[in-house]
């Protein structure tokens, strides 16, 4: 019978691999709780409608990436491609908005049908963060700098940023109109993907990855160059405050984003360290998304970050610690010295939370299991032979020091023994 394989672009992370992504959720946690950030968590199946109207008919995303159905009940229903428009969808309906202010984040696979490549997977994984209700350019650079902290926090130092402005959708759409005539003017010239775009999302032709399009797409007019006054004052205060947090970045005039929900602020973190896949955070200002998914017009901005990159540049610095082996491993031989065992390792779990107890199972002589524990990592082993439990007895024998000697204690008085010794082991 033929092997099931895993379905194109929807990758395993197998346990070699977690440590680092573990290592990754846990910085991240305890670096949003300290700048006041709150979990929440939204379904990974939401109304088709609801990114079609937040993201943008025009977009990639919409017209080729999603993966859509219709349910038993006839209800159009796609998986979530991103996790902004479920986070603003769960403000609203649940009666959050209102005036208030949310700092929260969220993490969790999303899809899209792309075509995989390195750094790019059907099924991938984001950390999103949304600060909701804050107007000022203030909150884009707090976002921003905790991105930066969070680069130091896990050792990685090939990422550069680049930031723009979009402008107010006003001052877009008139920018929109003298980007459609210039690109007109050279419509013999403009890819499929520039001519289908043309009509509907002409800005995303300036993120056009086609070589041959670059000269075309650098005689542009730049938006730089036509925003509102009240958005310029905006940018130029962000840019001012991140010189003052010592954060080097790039103004970069032809980053749109893809999704058409941004306005004002929008920012990428990129590196050189993975080939094509450049972006690792991407993020900006969505000040009309919510009055546009029926909420109050409310101000907001976040970032989504790529866990599959930013885990491919912790491998590539090496800057994830180890992965824990075992405190303890318990060896034992014979059925009634395996059921102490079995009473021995529940007690040890009682007695010494957060410790990694592991108890041989599966047979095997003393020489097997000795190697099972030399390949747990424990750093002692605790022997129960026929001879040990007629005694009363158990052995405590150092795995990682081989001058430390073995020593009896009593069965009873086991878990006080083993504490102190893991203590006094990792104090030296």
């Amino acid at each position: 019978m033929s092997q099931i394989q895993p379905i194109r672009g929807m990758n395993d992370v197998l346990p070699t691999q977690v440590a680092a992504w573990q290592w990754l959720e846990s910085v991240a946690r305890e670096l949003l709780a300290a700048y006041g950030y709150e979990e929440i968590r939204v379904p990974v199946v939401e109304q088709t409608q609801l990114f079609r109207r937040a993201i943008g008919e025009f977009t990639d995303v919409v017209e080729k990436e999603m993966y859509s159905f219709v349910d038993q009940g006839g209800e159009h229903l796609t998986l979530r491609p991103e996790a902004t428009a479920g986070i603003v969808r769960a403000m609203i309906s649940n009666g959050l908005l209102r005036g208030a202010r949310h700092r929260l984040w969220f993490t969790g696979p999303m899809f899209r049908h792309e075509k995989p490549q390195k750094g790019r997977f059907r099924q991938f994984h984001q950390v999103d963060v949304e600060a909701i209700g804050f107007e000022g350019p203030d909150v884009d650079a707090e976002l921003i700098a905790l991105t930066a902290r969070l680069w130091k926090r896990i050792g990685i130092t090939r990422v550069s940023l680049n930031v723009n402005s979009l402008g107010t959708p006003e001052a877009r759409r008139a920018y929109r109109e003298l980007l459609v005539a210039y690109f007109r003017s050279h419509h013999a010239r403009l890819d499929e993907d520039s001519r289908r775009r043309l009509e509907g999302n002409p800005l995303r032709i300036l993120d056009s990855k086609n070589p041959e399009m670059q000269a075309i797409v650098a005689g542009a007019p730049l938006l730089t160059e036509h925003l509102d006054p009240e958005s310029r004052a905006h940018f130029d205060a962000l840019c001012a405050m991140l010189r003052d947090l010592d954060i080097p970045f790039t103004v970069n005039p032809r980053l749109v984003r893809g999704l058409d929900y941004y306005s004002r602020t929008v920012f990428e973190w990129i590196t050189d360290a993975l080939g094509s896949q450049d972006a690792v955070c991407s993020g900006g200002r969505y000040d009309g998304l919510i009055s546009q998914l029926g909420g109050d017009p409310t101000p907001a901005i976040g970032f989504a970050m790529g866990v599959e990159r930013v885990v491919a540049l912790i491998e590539q610095a090496g800057t994830a610690p180890a992965a824990a082996g075992a405190d303890v491993y318990l060896v034992a031989m014979g059925d009634a010295a395996l059921r102490a065992a079995l009473r021995l390792a529940e007690a040890l779990r009682d007695a010494l939370p957060g410790r990694r107890v592991e108890l041989n199972v599966g047979g095997g002589n003393f020489k097997a299991q000795f190697r099972r524990a030399d390949r747990s990592g424990a750093r002692l082993a605790v022997v129960i032979g026929e001879d040990e439990l007629a005694r009363g007895v158990v052995q405590l024998k150092p795995l990682r020091d081989a001058a430390a000697a073995q020593v009896e204690v009593p069965l009873p008085a086991a878990p006080g023994e083993i504490g102190g010794w893991l203590a006094r082991d990792a104090g030296r």
